[in-house]
């Protein structure tokens, strides 16, 4: 069977399956003006148990309710009883998503939709949330971004909360019995909230398979965070699992296993083994610089979406962030960000930078990532349209509020300022025709800033990797986006299907492209970075550094095994590899030798 591997790790174990409790709107409406104020007074009451929950949860303190928070499942999430040692706090990113949940009860939104159920739809507490929390839900689940599809389970977990304090759900199961067996389990299950993966004990749980899921879900989040090897996306193939089959899952590559035999059980324990072996191995590379064996330096940054990813990010090694994307900041709002907001948002990220630079991405809309509260007109190929640098240059008072917002915030922290899909010299000349304004403002009414702060911008369009000794006599850095990069210089999408194949970052066009830029930045003095999937993939180490990159930007798990491959490897090597590469003239070709150079 296959899913989609969020967390790594080889997990053998038992199927213990979760299925969440169904909950039927009554459809009974409220009579009288006294049973609405009453249902009134419930729901407010149940967002206020809700709330007081999690602030325990964050800090650990026990409540009166000990039971699973959200209470979802039958059985429960299984929990030993003989250890009564006071739990640690959680981790600072686990507490960052309940404290995104706390902001999600208290939405003036939200609040206002279940107010008008009750009010004026006469509907009791429990259908007048199962049916806004529904609708939120259905929002996000149609929205193309696979980041903000996510947060459904977000919405969902908040939901089932509120309805658990309004006494829709039953109490849990009896806890298996079986949990002292010689195999731990596997939790099998449509979905599972955040509050679960935050709050379950993994005693005695070796791992997650989902049948929804994606690797952007704080769920997927937590998993990695806490270290459980899971496996979501499954599908219905997932319903043809029993309780207490044995499963083995890899959550690097999505593969599982139901009741394999006895000779693939120990080739499957003997590549369980080879990985924790692997592992220690990536983590004691964690606190060391990636130096080339013959001494080059390379530095490797992280690429994140929210400032709760920067603990994730120190925690696999990285020296700082490539590419922090502000879109998501936008895309969570109901209107756009006030400066305040913002500047809360990035003085938070440079506080918690540890002197490391942050480079901060202005916003990055259009194409793929709308927002709902800027009506856009449709666009025969949005992907070519007015998106990205082009809304902020047109939106100048927008762009400036956020310009302004980052200024403020370099007070606190190393920041850098990087403008996304740059295609002309123009536009960099306009953007910083306005930075120069948003830093007047600042000034005249006495805010400091950090003057000096870098200015840079992303190639990721051919025009500009083509101009790119031009614009680096203007820029302060480059960050090359190779995702966008590939489809814009193959003419192919790289979500079709019909065309996907063509976008290969290994063609050598591309390859010609990403080594023109790296040499005008070195030849410019300014510094060349990479901050596209390329980055992350092994097969490429050595062919970017042996074109000079000496910053990869990438997400924060693949940055022990890129530095396993730098620190064993010489630049000698890596311009061998170059040469090699760059005499080939097929993309499979080009892949096929890779592959065999790290085999």
């Amino acid at each position: 069977m296959k899913g989609i591997g969020v967390s790594p790790g080889i997990a053998i174990g038992r199927v213990l399956r979760v299925v969440r409790q169904k909950i039927v709107a009554s459809g009974i409406s409220l009579s009288s003006d006294a049973a609405v104020l009453e249902e009134i007074d419930r729901y407010r009451q149940a967002v206020k148990s809700s709330v007081a929950e999690i602030r325990a949860l964050i800090t650990r303190v026990p409540t009166s309710d000990t039971s699973t928070p959200t209470v979802p499942s039958t059985p429960s999430t299984p929990t030993a009883s003989s250890d009564t040692s006071t739990p640690p706090p959680l981790p600072g990113a686990a507490a960052d998503i309940l404290e995104t949940h706390i902001e999600m009860l208290t939405d003036p939104q939200l609040d206002s939709d279940i107010l008008e159920q009750i009010q004026t739809g006469r509907k009791n507490a429990i259908d007048a949330v199962q049916e806004v929390v529904g609708r939120f839900a259905g929002t996000f689940r149609n929205m193309k971004d696979p980041y903000l599809s996510a947060r459904v389970a977000d919405m969902e977990d908040i939901g089932l909360r509120l309805l658990k304090h309004l006494g829709a759900l039953r109490a849990p199961s009896p806890k298996p019995s079986t949990l002292a067996g010689e195999l731990p389990f596997i939790i099998v299950a449509d979905d599972l909230s955040p509050s679960d993966t935050i709050t379950m004990d993994l005693r005695h749980i070796a791992g997650f398979a989902l049948r929804a899921g994606a690797g952007t879900s704080h769920a997927a989040i937590v998993a990695r965070l806490r270290g459980i090897p899971s496996v979501v996306g499954c599908g219905a193939s997932l319903d043809n699992i029993l309780d207490n089959d044995l499963l083995v899952l890899d959550g690097a590559t999505g593969q599982l296993w139901i009741n394999p035999g006895d000779s693939q059980l120990i080739e499957l324990t003997k590549r369980q083994a080879a990985q924790t072996r692997d592992a220690h191995i990536l983590a004691s590379l964690k606190d060391i610089p990636a130096l080339t064996v013959d001494g080059r330096r390379i530095r490797l940054l992280a690429n994140i979406s929210r400032v709760e990813d920067l603990e994730d990010a120190f925690r696999h090694g990285a020296e700082g962030v490539g590419l922090f994307r502000t879109e998501f900041l936008f895309m969570e709002k109901n209107s756009f960000p006030t400066e305040e907001e913002q500047f809360i948002c990035y003085r938070n990220i440079a506080l918690a930078s540890k002197n490391n630079p942050i480079t901060i991405r202005t916003l990055d809309i259009g194409g793929d990532k709308p927002l709902p509260y800027l009506p856009m007109p449709e666009e025969q190929n949005p992907f070519l349209g007015h998106r990205a640098i082009r809304i902020s240059l047109d939106k100048k008072d927008l762009f400036l509020t956020q310009l302004k917002a980052i200024l403020q915030a370099s007070s606190f922290g190393p920041l850098k300022i990087l403008l996304p899909m740059i295609s002309n010299i123009q536009e960099l000349r306009t953007a910083k025709e306005l930075f120069a304004t948003a830093k007047d403002e600042l000034q005249q009414k006495g805010i400091s800033f950090d003057n000096d702060i870098p200015f840079g911008i992303m190639i990721e369009v051919p025009s500009a990797a083509v101009i790119a000794d031009l614009l680096a006599r203007e820029a302060d850095f480059f960050s090359i986006g190779t995702n966008d990069l590939c489809q814009y210089t193959m003419a192919a999408d790289r979500m079709n299907n019909k065309v996907g194949h063509l976008c290969d970052p290994y063609h050598p066009a591309v390859l010609r492209l990403i080594s023109f830029v790296i040499q005008q930045g070195r030849q410019n003095n300014i510094p060349v970075s990479l901050c596209g999937e390329m980055a992350a993939d092994p097969l490429a180490t050595l062919l970017l550094t042996g074109m000079g990159l000496e910053e990869f930007s990438m997400a924060a798990p693949s940055i022990p095994k890129i530095k396993h491959i730098i620190v064993n490897n010489s630049m000698d090597k890596a311009r061998q590899t170059l040469r090699r590469v760059m005499d080939i003239d097929d993309a499979s070709a080009i892949t096929k030798y890779l592959q065999d150079l790290n085999a």
